[in-house]
């Protein structure tokens, strides 16, 4: 696949095909930053982190903030998903949500991990959640970085603020339009995931971006357990700029009314592990 069939260039594209898939929101007011009085894990302490990439991105997206947190001498996975970066050649038709969920209880499983600080970023909040599920007991703390906060029978094209059915149906339809393969969504530029032009990353990124599995935005979730019900939970909102006509802004308004949720404002833009490492860290492990 081209490098030009692999990117949208066009940020009109963009624009348009977000504000059609429905994950518009606006959201009436600002809620006031809180953040709960809930106990945080102690810096002192080594961790076991396990970092889940959004849509288009692999492991490698990680890669400063593996860094910092291996130097602090924490424990940390990157696994890349199905069909992405280097496992593109894998890519198919078939892989869906589930597949993706167990590419991460697998790795859970296989290396026996517990005590696991689990984080989502994007459309990796999907995964988390299904993960959490299934796994509830293994995870100490699950961190949503701008990502997606599904609840049972939603898709990432369904979850956030309610749509009606007629827009559901345009939001398929203009997925379907972005991979006419039938398989894959073209990635979007690295700008309009709030990576600056002139930022050192910005080529880098633009290299790594892969297409990213249709059937996973269309697959319902399916919780038997509440999905993140329970656990300790924080919710983290990239705000300058906040990612164009995403649900993020609606889900940091819930978690913010909500005592049972930790909230941390982030003054970067959407791939913060890009753009704010450090800052993102000291929150992680804050």
């Amino acid at each position: 696949m081209s490098d030009s069939s692999k990117i949208l260039t066009s940020r009109r594209a963009f624009i348009g095909a977000v504000t059609a898939t429905g994950l518009a929101t606006s959201v009436a007011g600002k809620a006031k930053s809180r953040v709960s009085h809930q106990d945080r894990r102690s810096t002192n302490t080594a961790q076991t982190f396990v970092l889940i990439h959004g849509a288009w991105h692999g492991g490698w997206c990680w890669r400063d903030v593996r860094s910092q947190l291996e130097a602090l001498g924490h424990r940390v996975f990157t696994p890349t998903l199905t069909g992405l970066a280097e496992r593109a050649h894998l890519l198919s038709a078939d892989i869906g949500l589930d597949t993706h969920i167990t590419d991460i209880t697998s790795l859970i499983g296989y290396y026996d991990l517990n005590d696991i600080v689990l984080v989502g970023h994007s459309y990796g909040g999907m995964v988390i959640t299904g993960v959490a599920d299934a796994m509830k007991d293994r995870i100490s703390e699950i961190i949503y970085l701008d990502a997606a906060m599904p609840n049972a029978g939603e898709t990432m094209i369904t979850q956030g603020p309610e749509r009606s059915p007629a827009v559901v149906e345009q939001t398929r339809k203009t997925l379907e339009s972005l991979a006419p393969d039938g398989i894959a969504m073209a990635a979007f530029p690295p700008d309009i995931l709030g990576i600056p032009k002139d930022h050192p990353g910005y080529e880098w990124v633009a290299q790594k971006l892969t297409p990213h599995p249709l059937k996973t935005w269309l697959d319902p979730i399916q919780l038997e357990n509440g999905g993140s019900l329970d656990l300790k939970r924080s919710y983290i909102h990239c705000t300058a700029p906040v990612l164009p006509n995403s649900s993020f802004p609606y889900h940091a308004a819930q978690v913010q009314t909500d005592p049972s949720w930790t909230y941390h404002a982030l003054p970067t833009g959407h791939d913060a592990m890009i753009t704010a490492p450090g800052e993102l860290v000291a929150i992680l492990t804050g």
